[in-house]
């Protein structure tokens, strides 16, 4: 006798414990099945596909900038391919001819995301990515994870003693 008070308590407290602990999934379920009925009323919109490409990132605004020269130039287009292949790891360097790169790189990929803004100033109107004296960049992969970038110079000629390359 002495003891149903205390095995009432222990089943009443029990009682308690399983509501408490029931009771927060019941509410987020009942939020749930909410969202899904005001779904199912509402009627589909079809996806909205971007046609433009995500804003760019910072790294090449400065590039071809009177504040730096051309070695730091090529580091920034070497940057912007790190950054590239590091959101594509499967795809490596971006690949093909320097409109194609830059292309890549200006928002045509999978990600549509800008590396460089199709708009900045050293892209020029072949869609090409050019160095300070404007001459397109001549870009060589030399393994899927290094790309050489390389500048003819000032004399604007390729493959001369002024040439600057950099290989990130």
């Amino acid at each position: 006798m002495r003891k149903l008070p205390y095995v009432i308590l222990g089943v009443v407290i029990a009682v308690i414990w399983i509501a408490w602990s029931i009771w927060p999934n019941y509410r987020q379920q009942r939020a749930i099945a909410q969202q899904l009925t005001k779904a199912a009323e509402t009627p589909a919109q079809p996806a909205k596909r971007k046609s433009t490409p995500e804003p760019a990132g910072e790294i090449a605004f400065p590039l071809n900038s009177a504040a730096h020269d051309i070695r730091t130039d090529l580091r920034l287009v070497g940057e912007t391919i790190e950054t590239f292949r590091s959101n594509f790891p499967h795809d490596g360097n971006p690949a093909g001819s320097n409109s194609e790169i830059t292309a890549a790189l200006t928002g045509k990929n999978k990600l549509r995301f800008a590396f460089i803004p199709p708009t900045h100033p050293a892209i020029n109107r072949d869609g090409e990515l050019c160095d300070r004296w404007g001459t397109p960049f001549f870009f060589h992969a030399e393994s899927a994870t290094r790309m050489e970038v390389r500048s003819a110079g000032p004399d604007r000629k390729m493959w001369t003693d002024d040439d600057v390359a950099f290989t990130p």
